[in-house]
């Protein structure tokens, strides 16, 4: 999972980018919240660190401004030094997710992550075998989909971009996003390659409006697989951060 980590000391920054790439994550670090909340606009994250204090942006309206660029489904984790009882109250009560006081207890830490990670993504930490999506279905185990009964020829990298796609309708997937949960690693320079894959699997999987989706381009990020009635209500084919 793809972790975007705001912490103004840069020893505790560096301890949380260690233990979270130990237990697999790929980690973005920042030490100012404004450079963070543009960052946002166009990466997306799984989960977001925020430290309650900082140079420009902190706190409540730290918090607040995540929310605005991201989104409320977005996890949100506060790592602070500040262990008060009436700052870990303030921050839930604010819109939090979970709040961890420090110092970084490894073991509980990564615990916290993943039944963090596992509240806000059950798709991805699940047991099913397979999983319907309107006249899609996809076999998990076999690694295979269907439309409408008839089963849709997919190379493997194919159809990882498909089963992330279908399993997070409705959400934004950066282009950098995508690659690091497709070919399993981050790449630093985004070139064509997303966009290619893309634009053939939206005809191999015929994602158009008969079918009940639409697969959208996000200006400056991604892309979003959209229900085609909820396309048709934002009345747009793309959108601007």
């Amino acid at each position: 999972m793809r972790v975007a980590v705001l912490q103004h000391d840069p020893v505790v920054r560096q301890s949380i980018q260690q233990v979270l790439a130990r237990a697999g994550h790929f980690c973005s670090a920042y030490e100012d919240g404004v450079a963070m909340s543009r960052s946002l606009c166009h990466s997306t994250m799984d989960l977001v660190m925020l430290d309650w204090h900082g140079k420009r942006l902190a706190g409540a309206e730290l918090l607040r401004s995540v929310r605005q660029v991201a989104g409320e489904r977005l996890p949100v984790m506060f790592v602070s030094s500040d262990a008060s009882e009436e700052r870990m109250v303030r921050a839930l009560a604010e819109g939090a997710d979970d709040y961890f006081a420090l110092p970084l207890r490894a073991g509980e830490f990564c615990a916290r992550v993943t039944a963090l990670l596992r509240r806000a993504y059950p798709e991805r930490f699940g047991t099913a075998a397979s999983f319907d999506c309107g006249p899609y279905h996809f076999d998990l185990v076999r690694a295979r989909v269907t439309l409408r009964g008839e089963r849709v020829r997919l190379s493997p990298t194919q159809y990882r971009i498909a089963a992330l796609f279908f399993s997070n309708v409705e959400r934004v997937m950066s282009r950098d996003h995508i690659f690091a949960a497709v070919w399993g690693h981050e790449q630093p320079d985004l070139t064509r390659t997303v966009d290619s894959h893309v634009s053939r699997l939206r005809g191999l999987l015929e994602i158009e409006p008969r079918n009940g989706f639409l697969l959208q381009p996000v200006y400056r990020s991604g892309y979003r697989l959209l229900r085609f009635d909820e396309a048709l209500a934002r009345g747009s084919t793309g959108e601007m951060c």
